[in-house]
């Protein structure tokens, strides 16, 4: 007999999807007008691809408090306070007259996303039956996956048709009819625990991760060995450090990090991170080599991606439901290896691609991402102790982000490093840039899908701990 979900809660989960699949549309949304804002702003791509890795960076730093944030305070008042933030980023981007104020809009924005898609799988974990979590996890999947796929069509689209600010406009009325449910139904009561936040640890893991994309973000205008990437490295690393000396030794860790003390955990957080490194790295590549090696529009850019989102919308439930019946393992090996195919197709047709190729190619991809994505972070929370279900689900949701972040980083590093070359024409050197892009995806789901097959040959010596 199937398990009943009760109506409150699943208008809770609509408002909590809503919102995340609002925040993480416009991550993406804006990578079509890249070409467009270095123009009009008169910024380089390596600098105007902040709006999307400034924002995951914040989603990145935000979401590594709501471990302590979810225990500590009502859902429905986090929930409010996201909504409201994402309505005051909106129209700071909508209307701003310089990169300088969009960008501000972006970081407020991001605190929103930071907060609404670790509560949409709270919600998830907290108030679903336990039979029925891979398939609403499933649906949750498609919320985030779907949405940034979405993105370069939806923003290719009406910065063709209109102006790019049009993008902030139009979500406005989804964000409120999120609030209106979220302010009426999400009502998940705090554990009411009286620690104190770890500031410290929070400051240290924020340097560490700016450290990290600003790095990266380096690579494309200086040499590996100069100071202006070094530095910046090395102090990464040193944040990093005392990061987890201050996160280990306090009385309230930041994020929970005895969870990768078990093989299981650290194999299934790389996969995911590598998972969603693959899905939004790859979903800023192909618009911007579409525009500048196809030399196609920005709505037909955006519209390559398209039938792979809505295909991966269908194949994220359908997954979940394979989870539940036959267990995880099947459907995220599945989507690896699929994951691994489509990278193939970009990395030995490139010299044919075209508009048609790169959208089979963005299907299969798709479809192997999907397959393994909402899979893996649901396999790795039932391996965890029950009372470290929160703290799991937070680690994951801010690896999530910090690899789409890292991925846009390094391959907008790639591109705009062999751009930034000299000899050959544009066109030629940004053909090299993809190149090297869609060898790095594939190598990347390559070592994922080894790493999963490890990981379920460990499961099958061990009973998970949290069913």
């Amino acid at each position: 007999m199937t398990e009943k979900i009760s109506r409150r809660t699943l208008l809770s989960l609509l408002a909590a999807a809503l919102l995340s699949f609002t925040g993480i549309l416009t991550e993406t949304s804006m990578n079509v007008t890249f070409p467009e804002l270095t123009r009009l702003f008169g910024v380089t791509l390596d600098t105007v691809q902040w709006l999307t890795t400034g924002y995951l960076l914040m989603v990145t730093i935000v979401m590594a408090t709501t471990a302590f944030l979810l225990k500590k305070f009502p859902s429905r008042n986090l929930f409010i306070f996201a909504a409201s933030a994402f309505m005051l980023g909106d129209l700071l981007c909508a209307t701003a007259p310089n990169f300088s104020l969009l960008l501000g809009g972006r970081i407020i924005q991001a605190m929103s996303t930071g907060l609404s898609t670790p509560l949409m799988f709270h919600i998830i974990f907290t108030q679903i039956p336990k039979g029925r979590i891979g398939s609403m996890t499933g649906l949750a999947g498609m919320v985030i996956s779907l949405a940034p796929a979405l993105g370069p069509t939806y923003g290719g689209v009406i910065s063709s048709i209109a102006s790019w600010r049009l993008i902030f406009w139009l979500v406005l009325p989804i964000v409120l009819i999120a609030l209106f449910l979220g302010a009426r139904y999400i009502n998940i009561a705090p554990l009411g625990i009286k620690e104190s936040f770890d500031f410290i640890s929070l400051l240290f893991l924020a340097g560490t991760l700016t450290a990290f994309v600003y790095t990266v973000s380096k690579a494309a205008s200086f040499k590996l060995t100069s100071p202006q990437f070094l530095i910046p490295l090395i102090l990464g690393v040193v944040l990093l450090i005392l990061f987890i000396i201050t996160n280990s030794h306090g009385t309230n860790g930041l994020l929970d990090l005895s969870i990768l003390e078990q093989a299981t955990t650290s194999l299934s957080a790389f996969t995911y991170f590598s998972l969603q490194f693959i899905n939004i790295g790859i979903s800023f590549v192909i618009p911007v080599y579409c525009q500048y090696v196809l030399h196609t529009s920005a709505m037909v850019a955006g519209l390559t991606l398209l039938p792979g989102s809505l295909l991966g919308a269908l194949v994220s439930p359908f997954a979940g439901s394979i989870a539940d019946a036959k267990g995880y393992g099947m459907p995220i090996k599945i989507g690896l290896v699929s994951l691994t195919l489509g990278g193939l197709i970009f990395v030995l047709a490139q010299p044919w691609l075209s508009a048609l190729i790169i959208t089979i190619g963005f299907c299969v991809l798709r479809f192997g991402f999907n397959m393994g994505f909402s899979n893996s972070i649901s396999n790795a929370t039932l391996n965890v102790a029950r009372e470290n279900t929160a703290d799991a689900n937070s680690f994951f949701n801010t690896l999530q982000q910090f690899a789409g972040s890292i991925g846009v980083g390094i391959m907008a590093a790639i591109m705009a490093s062999s751009q930034n070359r000299s000899g050959g024409t544009f066109v030629t050197r940004s053909y090299t840039g993809g190149r090297y892009d869609y060898l790095f995806v594939t190598i990347l789901a390559v070592l994922a899908l080894v790493a999963a097959i490890i990981n379920f040959r460990i499961q099958k010596h061990q009973t998970p701990l949290n069913r």
